[in-house]
């Protein structure tokens, strides 16, 4: 019974829950990253700076879009029709020599069965490739009125219109193998030169090889991307993965929010508020926590003596062994100058606990005022004016990170993890009082001599 279990859940399962956590995070950018993206936008809009818009271009945007939608769906739906029965039987014919000649997805006994049902439902496949043709379609339709719009020119978007579609025939033959090129007209509609990928392309390049008389190789049965270089075994070991500095992130945030919690400076209240409201709220929890941590973090790495990001787990992230991550890419080099700033200032303990009110509460003075931490306002006041510039730019960094798609479903994780320790605390000390008052509600009985 466990191996006929296995057999459906393993594989399966974990697809499934990836798969709903894509749509989970993609759902909080849209609900919560995107308006906040707009609201900045909207005060970082002056009044000197003005967004032009030309409004005679707009009649002709909107022709060129319907024509898009007249002319490429149709074609678009004409052109995948007709080349659905050559992606069919070309698939089934690659299957078929792999079968052969054990090659493909038949290399390994094991992956035999799933080769056969990739044969049996290679008809859905291509049913799904002519649907989501189609539905392409209309986006890319409605892009000609973009190219009116940048290329200022009503005749640049007809041509896109009609340019488009022997695009798409020409891509279609690439990936079929099928003739080079395309009979369809392909003006020209963009300024800049463009070059077609067919130039490029395995089919392109193959028949090159049969013009030139040199022998066709045929297709790979798997699209194998550009293996990056070799690298040693101890290079791999000592590169951090993105994955391990959210992990770090997360943990430093729980453990301040405890700190906090036992403080009095957060309240169960507050962490419920912030988990039941739909709005991305920008208060004590929602970033006042998170920059209280990121400040917590640089400073550990400060006192360490760290050229890099020190980890709590003593692995150190610098340029070389940093995650090369397009998002990372934003906001190391950053975090680098303002934890050299910090530094460089050699603030006392006094001016780090300000430093903390600064940051946790973000340069409210009223709540700043309500927690006594022992901080002490710096009387220099260029020093001052470092450390508010210092607050607001580290603010400014975890408000941008608090955007990112997969931070609010890990960070509610943390929210809710700190009112469970909440709720624990709170039992316990009931426990405890209980404990104390029925420890001295006992009466010893005298004992008769």
């Amino acid at each position: 019974m466990k191996k006929f279990l296995h057999s459906i859940v393993d594989g399966t399962l974990g697809t499934i829950k990836g798969s709903c956590t894509v749509v989970r995070d993609f759902a909080d950018f849209c609900y919560h990253s995107y308006p906040l993206y707009l609201k900045e936008f909207r005060e970082s809009t002056s009044e000197q700076h003005t967004y032009s818009i030309r409004l005679v271009d707009i009649p002709a945007c909107i022709v060129v879009g319907l024509l898009g939608l007249i002319v490429d769906v149709p074609l678009y739906t004409i052109i995948a029709l007709i080349k659905s029965p050559y992606m069919l039987f070309k698939g089934w014919q690659r299957l078929l020599h792999d079968v052969i000649t054990r090659e493909g997805l038949f290399l390994e006994t094991a992956c035999v069965p799933v080769a056969g049902l990739a044969f049996l439902l290679w008809p859905l496949v291509v049913i799904g490739s002519v649907l989501l043709a189609i539905l392409s379609s209309i986006f890319v339709g409605l892009y000609g009125s973009i190219i009116v719009y940048k290329e200022r020119s009503f005749r640049r978007g007809v041509a896109y219109v009609v340019a488009i579609v022997a695009e798409f025939d020409e891509y279609t033959n690439d990936w079929l193998y099928l003739r080079e090129g395309s009979l369809l007209p392909k003006p020209k509609y963009s300024k800049r030169s463009r070059s077609h990928s067919s130039e490029s392309s395995v089919g392109a390049s193959t028949r090159k090889g049969i013009k030139n008389g040199s022998v066709r190789q045929d297709a790979p049965a798997l699209f194998v991307p550009s293996l990056a270089p070799s690298r040693s075994v101890r290079e791999t070991i000592q590169e951090v993965k993105m994955v391990q500095i959210w992990e770090e992130w997360m943990e430093s945030i729980e453990l301040r929010g405890k700190e906090l919690l036992d403080a009095n400076i957060v309240t169960e209240d507050e962490l419920t508020e912030w988990l039941r409201t739909k709005e991305a709220k920008q208060d004590i929890v929602g970033l006042g926590l998170p920059s209280y941590a990121f400040l917590h973090f640089m400073l550990y790495s400060i006192e360490a003596g760290s050229n890099g990001l020190l980890l709590s787990n003593g692995i150190e992230v610098n340029h070389l062994n940093r995650p090369h991550d397009r998002l990372l890419d934003w906001f190391f080099h950053p975090v680098m100058v303002l934890k050299e700033q910090i530094k460089v200032i050699k603030l006392e303990v006094e001016e780090v606990r300000f430093l903390e009110k600064l940051v946790l509460f973000n340069g409210d003075n009223m709540s700043m005022q309500s927690w006594e931490n022992g901080s002490v306002v710096p009387q220099d006041a260029l020093k001052n004016a470092q450390m508010q510039a210092i607050s607001r730019r580290l603010v400014g960094m975890s408000r941008t990170i608090t955007k990112f798609p997969t931070y609010r479903r890990k960070y509610r994780h943390v929210v809710k993890s700190l009112i469970t320790y909440c709720q624990e605390k709170e039992v316990s000390a009931s426990t405890k009082i209980q404990f104390n008052r029925s420890a001295s509600s006992v009466e010893i009985a005298p004992i008769d001599v």
